[in-house]
């Protein structure tokens, strides 16, 4: 059985109205190897939200929710993690972080976490 890959999910919430808090849902709920960054500590259908930066030892993707003046302090977390790619959601584009990421041979991918798992490309 192919093991599914690893998210960081930064920006998470317990708001059901909260992108975030669909997309945190639905990659758990698929059974991603997750782990999820918030504001405050929560949970979500048994995820604990972590309001602390935690260590981890492998993620594939970051996917993001939070706009660009709120990433700024995340910036050396997520890059010491070495993820192959971090993925800025609708209203998170962030061109100063895609191209320090890019320096450091992570792709970069403009688009909607929820959207690319419907379309079965995450």
């Amino acid at each position: 059985m192919l093991q599914k890959e690893s998210i960081l999910v930064i920006g998470a919430s317990t708001n059901p109205n909260r992108s975030s808090y669909l997309a945190t849902k639905y990659l758990y709920n698929k059974g991603f190897s997750l782990f999820a960054i918030a504001n405050r500590k929560g949970s979500i259908d048994g995820l604990e939200l972590s309001d602390t930066l935690s260590n981890i030892d492998s993620v594939d993707t970051v996917t993001i929710y939070l706009s660009a003046d709120r990433q700024k302090k995340y910036y050396d977390y997520i890059l010491s993690l070495h993820p192959k790619r971090i993925i800025f959601n609708p209203g998170t584009e962030n061109p100063e972080f895609e191209k320090l990421a890019n320096n450091h041979h992570i792709q970069t991918i403009s688009g909607c976490t929820i959207a690319m798992l419907t379309a079965g490309i995450l």
